[in-house]
């Protein structure tokens, strides 16, 4: 009995430790990002050095400063370091259409705003199963996302955007739109900044700081301006730390999460991987310009062991900051080749042929495949770029849902799109094919879809109507 009752009592946990925190970070972080963010802890933290600043420095020994100076200067290091803003930035995040963004909405645009975005969800929803009904309301939802991520109609406005083609209730649309907001990026889709936090929480690894920042957003976003730590925590009922890395984490939220850095579209791709082909077998590694070449000062590392006080606990604390950060970029490193290669061994078809021959290929086969989680396969492929002889591709490009062929097999969305693309290029520019014609074609090489589905497909691609092609001719 005394057994069965310890047995019961047993359960198992995920802890958020920093290490995680980090991983999960970085391994988020477009090639760009990292840099930064690896220049950024260089200088922050003196036990970390490029590879060639390691071998160029010279031997730095504990007897080169008087103590009191060094320890002084650790001190002021901590102090930098524990200097944490305070929550008042909190209170410019207005609630989303109240007029308090900057630039004008051509500004927006050009920056890769609402429609970057719109084609980015209509992608990501095109590799779902969903219906003809459940797609319609999706391409509705979508069309009513701003430039800010958030959804700017009511059910009643959806419901009218689909009339009277489609006579949908707010179930089905609620249906639909749970589906849309598990999209990146995390938090589209929400009607409110509350929404739109959780929604960006949810999509995090479960932990108790995770659990503690939705408590936090979900009873106490609207005072959060005006509370402290310390209220907050009674409040609550928890350790004042606990809530300061709360709101640390809320912090890092994003509360517009479709707009986008003014040059995002200018910034340079570059590859994370490179696809080659040997010996008859598509290989991917990484790319060594994108890995960042830092290790560990070791004569700081001899002073941190060696020293006491505060000098020694500060040493020893950015230490073990420094072999995490390579750790995680070695795991970081690791998953990307895993799930590339993963990639290109479903896809080999793709980089031998081209378009067509992209096969249905979903997040959670890589995941079952490499044995991961969906959502670190969707961190580890967006804003990931292969370098392959085709030429670079953003690994979510690889995906693509299947639709059935007429001898019992698949055949991407992706690839229907580059057949679509074909008949259009080869067609008649006096006579351009219409949605209908394009649906005959497609039947004729076994692939039957709806005509709506091929408008679709075509506006997704940007291609115009046929009367609107035939005008332009």
């Amino acid at each position: 009995m005394v057994k069965a009752a310890l047995q019961l009592g047993l359960g198992q946990s995920l802890k958020l430790t920093p290490q995680l925190t980090q991983a999960i970070r970085l391994l988020a972080m477009s090639t760009l990002e990292l840099e930064l963010e690896v220049t950024t802890l260089l200088e922050s933290n003196p036990l970390l050095e490029r590879e060639e600043d390691l071998q160029q420095d010279e031997p730095v020994e504990a007897a080169d400063a008087p103590a009191d100076d060094r320890e002084t200067e650790a001190k002021d290091d901590i102090d930098d370091q524990l200097d944490l803003e305070g929550f008042e930035e909190m209170a410019d995040w207005s609630e989303p259409g109240s007029g308090s963004f900057d630039g004008s909405e051509g500004e927006r645009e050009q920056a890769g705003g609402a429609p970057d975005l719109r084609g980015e969800l209509a992608w990501q929803m095109a590799m779902r199963p969903l219906t003809e009904r459940d797609r319609a309301i999706a391409a509705a939802l979508i069309d009513a996302i701003g430039d800010d991520g958030y959804l700017r109609e009511d059910d009643a406005g959806i419901a009218a955007a689909l009339a009277p083609q489609w006579r949908v209730d707010a179930d089905e649309i609620h249906v639909v739109l749970h589906l849309l907001q598990q999209c990146d990026p995390p938090g589209v889709g929400a009607r409110d900044l509350r929404e739109c936090l959780v929604l960006q929480l949810r999509s995090q690894p479960e932990g108790a700081q995770r659990d503690l920042a939705l408590r936090i957003v979900s009873g106490h976003l609207d005072t959060l301006p005006r509370t402290d730590a310390q209220q907050l925590a009674r409040r609550l009922g928890v350790a004042v730390a606990e809530v300061e890395a709360a709101l640390r984490l809320i912090r890092s939220l994003n509360p517009r999460p479709g707009e986008r850095p003014v040059d995002s579209e200018s910034e340079a791709v570059v590859p994370d991987l490179i696809a080659r082909k040997l010996n008859g077998r598509w290989r991917v590694q990484l790319n060594p310009a994108t890995a960042p070449a830092i290790g560990i000062n070791r004569q700081y590392e001899r002073m941190a062991a060696e020293s006491r006080g505060e000098t020694g606990s500060y040493l020893r604390g950015r230490l073990q900051e420094a072999r995490w950060l390579m750790k995680s970029l070695a795991q970081r490193g690791e998953t990307l080749t895993k799930v590339g290669n993963c990639i290109v061994r479903e896809q080999g078809a793709f980089l031998d042929y081209g378009p067509e021959a992209l096969r249905p290929l979903t997040l959670r086969t890589i995941a079952d495949e490499v044995g991961l989680h969906e959502s670190t396969i969707s961190r580890a492929t967006t804003r990931k770029y292969m370098a392959t002889p085709r030429g670079v591709f953003e690994l979510k490009r690889f995906f693509s849902s299947g639709v059935a062929t007429s001898e019992g097999g698949e055949a991407s969305a992706t690839a229907i799109q580059a057949m679509i693309r074909k008949f259009v290029d080869a067609e008649n520019k006096a006579k351009p094919c219409s949605d209908q014609a394009l649906m005959e074609a497609l039947k004729q090489a076994g692939i039957q879809v709806a005509r709506r589905t091929v408008a679709k497909y075509r506006e997704a691609m940007n291609i115009p109507s046929s009367s609107d092609r035939l005008r332009k001719a």
